[in-house]
């Protein structure tokens, strides 16, 4: 069954935790480590926040930072197993995308673990990707050895000219 998604911005601090809890806990392969895990979950009360619901309940969500005055970051984003490749996490970006150029940011960016080292992360790399991202730097060692720090990112310039 096709079920419509919904993405809205949620603005209520314990609201957003209460959704970050819930998916990143779900997630296991992604954020499997604990201090991270509640790391990010405290962190989503106070970024901008975008959920996406299916059913009337949370599939999805994405967490927007401020990096620079020029620049934004996907800080965190997650979607339910169940939900995976059915367009919740474009959907999000697509929400992200146009907030950070409604502010004027003139690029995005986004960590993950660099490719080839994990199956899950792969597919993040991929995601990524296709999303427009461009691979930018490698940061061997930010995190540690086993989990190499790859930042992509997208100007946002074209966009705001469109």
């Amino acid at each position: 069954m096709d079920y419509e998604t919904a993405v809205r911005r949620v603005t209520e601090a314990e609201t957003r935790r209460r959704i970050a809890r819930t998916i990143l806990e779900a997630l296991p392969d992604w954020f499997g480590i604990r201090e991270s895990r509640e790391e990010y979950i405290e962190n989503s009360g106070t970024w901008t926040f975008f959920a996406a619901y299916r059913q009337g309940s949370p599939a999805g969500f994405l967490c927007l930072k401020e990096t620079g005055k020029a620049t934004a970051e996907l800080a965190v984003m997650g979607v339910l197993p169940e939900y995976h490749r059915q367009g919740i996490g474009r959907a999000l970006f697509e929400a992200a995308r146009e907030e950070a150029v409604r502010r004027g940011y003139q690029f995005l960016q986004v960590k993950t673990v660099a490719m080839g080292h994990y199956e899950a992360y792969d597919r993040t790399n991929r995601f990524y990707q296709s999303m427009g991202f461009l691979e930018f730097e490698v940061f061997p060692e930010l995190w540690d050895r086993a989990n190499p720090c790859q930042v992509y990112v997208m100007g946002l310039a074209a966009v705001q000219e469109n």
